[in-house]
């Protein structure tokens, strides 16, 4: 089912009242020093900030972050730069960006719905200008907004390099254990960057189609056009429904299926030329392949690489959906450990060099990471999860991520950014299998719970 962009009532006027953002420093003296980056953290690809959104509130949420810094000091800290394009971290103490703020809406009157996009996160998150620069500035941004209702939004960025999102939940874990009253984290932070850099000396073993561009010089034209986000609903029915396209005794996971078939339907939707080269980038979770020696409990940094399928348009298109399947179920099996070490000795040798972001469709698996299960002490969310695609340059970005409805039954919301005629394709593509009827706000309050307590 597709899922509408939240609505909010035309009448309603936004007002937000904010205080100056402050440093908001470890609640205790911590360690001076320099911390090394490992050279899966350290890539291009990573040096963006993330949003994200929580609920939470001003007084026990400052205090928490001041106390979990204490344990997380390096995010207190500033990215250096050094030879190759290296960075470490300063660990000095500055602290992060806290910004506390008012707004003259209740949450029913914004209309919040989990899924993106969320609906005015520029205001949630203020815009503290230079804050987004990867070097030397706060490496955390958090504002907590106190609405009309009694409940409260928060949302922070965060510097990519630092951690991947398993990392970052492990911080905002300790964080909402500190805000329930514990004394520290019940999981300690393990930093250990070294045991994701290149060995000496480096050693390049695979071709990585995800920092080599094969078709160079073909613009990818649908990222200078005016882009839309929508969101799609993917139950038991819709993946039973795809698993009868695909020929009777082979096993795919549901993360292979629906990147096959979104990198399909997306593709169809923006009616490529038949010889253009198309890519789908699986961001997969390293840490299961570490296992000797595996990473150590408590570890938070990026243990995430990037593996490339492709395929031309036209072979993408007109293939049946196992054609797309087979493409990236065997980028996915190029994920080993020496997998692993090749990246890193990929960005020592070449400078640290980009995803290749043209023509390619990244699709991230959020579903057991963990954001709506933290709890600050207030109860359930309402939403936790990225609050935009935050993706860097041109690459286009999709998430899958959890939901459940009333009955607590399990659902898979997919996220999409397309341009407006591209994204009404992709929609009656979807439709056609599936046979939805195109939704209207009421019918997405029929399927959700929005819960909120304090």
């Amino acid at each position: 089912m597709e899922l509408p962009p939240p609505t909010t009532p035309s009448s309603l006027v936004f007002k937000i009242h904010r205080r100056e953002p402050e440093l908001l420093r470890p609640a205790k003296p911590t360690p001076h020093e320099f911390k090394h980056l490992s050279d899966i953290d350290d890539q291009e690809g990573l040096r963006c900030f993330s949003l994200n959104a929580r609920e939470g509130p001003v007084k026990v949420m400052r205090e928490a972050i001041a106390t979990a810094l204490v344990f997380y000091y390096p995010m207190a800290g500033r990215l250096r730069e050094g030879p190759n394009r290296k960075l470490a971290v300063e660990c000095n103490g500055e602290g992060v960006l806290f910004t506390e703020a008012d707004a003259e809406v209740t949450l029913q009157q914004l209309g919040v719905a989990p899924h993106l996009p969320y609906p005015y996160i520029d205001e949630f998150l203020f815009n503290v200008p230079g804050s987004s620069e990867i070097l030397n500035y706060p490496l955390l941004i958090f504002q907590v907004t106190r609405l009309k209702c009694g409940g409260f939004t928060f949302a922070f960025n965060y510097n990519h390099a630092m951690c991947d999102a398993l990392g970052l939940v492990q911080f905002c874990s300790a964080v909402s254990e500190i805000a329930r009253g514990a004394d520290a984290p019940s999981v300690l932070p393990v930093w250990e960057r070294h045991l994701l850099s290149s060995i000496d000396p480096p050693k390049v073993t695979h071709q990585h189609l995800e920092y080599v561009d094969t078709a160079p010089g073909v613009v990818d034209h649908s990222s200078e056009e005016q882009l839309v986000d929508r969101s799609f609903l993917f139950g038991p029915k819709e993946l039973s429904t795809l698993r009868n396209l695909l020929p009777p005794g082979e096993k795919f996971t549901s993360f292979e299926i629906l990147t096959a078939y979104l990198w399909k339907c997306r593709t169809i939707a923006l009616q490529l030329p038949p010889s253009q080269e198309v890519r789908v980038m699986c961001t997969i979770n390293a840490r299961q392949k570490l296992v000797n020696p595996p990473l150590p409990r408590g570890y938070y940094g990026n243990a995430i690489v990037c593996p490339v399928a492709l395929a031309t348009a036209s072979n993408l298109t007109r293939n049946p959906l196992g054609y797309a399947l087979e493409l990236v179920k065997k980028a996915k099996a190029q994920f080993s450990r020496d997998y692993i070490s090749s990246v890193a000795s990929l960005m020592v040798t070449k400078g640290r060099p980009g995803y290749v972001t043209a023509r390619t469709f990244e699709l991230t698996d959020i579903t057991h990471v963990g954001f709506p299960e933290l709890d600050y002490g207030w109860g359930e969310a309402a939403y936790g999860g990225p609050a935009d695609a935050g993706c860097p340059e041109d690459l286009a970005c999709g998430y899958l991520l959890p939901f459940a409805n009333k009955k607590g039954e399990k659902r898979i919301i997919a996220t999409f950014s397309l341009p407006a005629i591209a994204m009404e394709r992709l929609s009656k593509e979807l439709r056609t299998l599936f046979n939805f009827n195109k939704p209207t706000a009421g019918h997405l309050g029929s399927q959700m719970s929005i819960k909120y307590s304090l």
